[in-house]
């Protein structure tokens, strides 16, 4: 850039004028002149940026169709043959509502809808019912709370009714159990 052809105004870098009078302008630099730089093979860089990706693509088409023409091996009956057939899902389990006297009240106060408890019987020893066996057993497993009773509902034998939702085996075992056993809760 040559000084003797700038009058009262300077360049910046971004190529915008300033004139003199905006304000406090730095003195003018002198910038050698050179001579214009050429870049060689500017022709054959858009092709070569190309290559790569046309050959990828011509692989890829290459592979799929060296796939579809293979011919299949012999032994490949074989290996389907003892692969496992798929499981069908299971079917859903549908539930009851299976009402169940627990003995202890109080145990039944820390219960909410939703809760998932065990039910456990525990024989009563003088039951004209019971089958002998003395044995305390699991008879539901994390099954869901339907129902607790109302605050102040109580009984004089001080046991409490909740509503499970049990599948149908499940509520037939919780029936037969009350009838012969004291049941106790636990929270899962």
């Amino acid at each position: 850039m040559n000084t003797t052809h700038m009058n009262a105004a300077h360049v910046t870098r971004a190529g915008r004028a300033r004139t003199a009078n905006t304000g406090p302008v730095p003195g003018p630099c002198e910038v050698p002149d050179f001579p214009p730089l050429r870049v060689r093979g500017g022709r054959l860089r858009p092709r070569l940026r190309r290559a790569p990706g046309a050959l990828l693509l011509l692989t890829a088409a290459a592979l799929a169709l060296t796939a579809v023409a293979r011919p299949v091996p012999a032994t490949a009956p074989a290996a389907a043959a003892r692969a496992p057939a798929p499981v069908p899902p299971p079917a859903p389990v549908r539930l009851v509502s299976a009402p169940v006297r627990i003995a202890d009240a109080e145990a039944v106060r820390l219960l909410r809808a939703g809760d998932r408890v065990d039910v456990i019987a525990a024989p009563v020893a003088n039951s004209p019912l019971g089958n002998g066996d003395s044995a305390v057993r699991v008879v539901a497993r994390a099954a869901r709370v339907a129902e607790v009773p109302r605050p102040g509902e109580a009984r004089a034998d001080g046991g409490a009714l909740i509503v499970l939702s049990v599948p149908r085996a499940t509520a037939t075992a919780l029936a037969g159990a009350g009838v012969t056993s004291q049941l106790a809760v636990t929270l899962c």
